[in-house]
């Protein structure tokens, strides 16, 4: 996957993959609402409610374009 251009993923770029982001992930709901704030902002990430690391949101990561093969929470290209 890495750095190829690929057209995105057919679900909003608010909803993760399944496979990024599990529906009984514990910290679910908290997660998408710092996800969704980012997105109405604009910003490139937030930092993750669980650990305050910084997560890119699906909106910066489609901007770039390519999928970067690191397995980003929000990749906006993953599919299947």
């Amino acid at each position: 996957m890495s750095g190829q251009r690929r057209p995105l993923a057919g679900r909003p770029l608010t909803e993760p993959h399944p496979s990024r982001l599990p529906p009984e992930h514990p910290d679910r709901a908290r997660i998408l609402a710092a996800h969704a704030a980012a997105l109405a902002a604009g910003d490139a990430g937030y930092p993750d409610p669980a650990t305050g690391l910084f997560v890119l949101s699906a909106g910066f990561l489609a901007r770039r374009g390519t999928c970067c093969g690191r397995g980003c929470r929000h990749c906006p290209y993953v599919d299947d």
